[in-house]
């Protein structure tokens, strides 16, 4: 058995557009904006979705195109993966213990492993 939730909406976008982005998403949500010196690619829009993380997150090859994506917080990333991939998700690759999916339709998802203990608590579902 595991669990797993979805737990972040990712605001994709090339890295010099990532400024403005987090402008208009801040203003148009109401929010204020937190960035990590650690992984400074990534700018919280605080509380946009209560019990949710939004973020905008700068892509470093100017060749993407902007993209929405979403986060998959498991407690067993292997089998949430196996799980996703036997629902139709193709597997595009694998970094830092993560794994990014395309699910039917092309949209990105990432499976992660749980960030947000207190949250992954409150809302995970058990999978047998």
């Amino acid at each position: 058995m595991h669990r797993s939730r979805f737990s972040t909406l990712l605001i994709d976008v090339p890295q010099p557009d990532a400024a403005a982005t987090v402008g208009f998403w801040s203003a148009a949500l109401g929010t204020a904006t937190r960035s990590d010196p650690d992984e400074p690619q990534y700018t919280g829009l605080i509380a946009a979705f209560p019990g949710l993380v939004v973020a905008v997150q700068a892509l470093e090859n100017p060749g993407d195109a902007p993209r929405y994506h979403l986060d998959v917080e498991t407690d067993d990333v292997d089998a949430e993966t196996e799980r996703l991939l036997g629902l139709g998700a193709v597997e595009v690759s694998a970094w830092q213990g993560c794994r990014t999916l395309r699910a039917p339709g092309g949209h990105l998802l990432c499976v992660i492993p749980v960030h947000d203990p207190e949250g992954f608590a409150a809302h995970a579902t058990a999978w047998e």
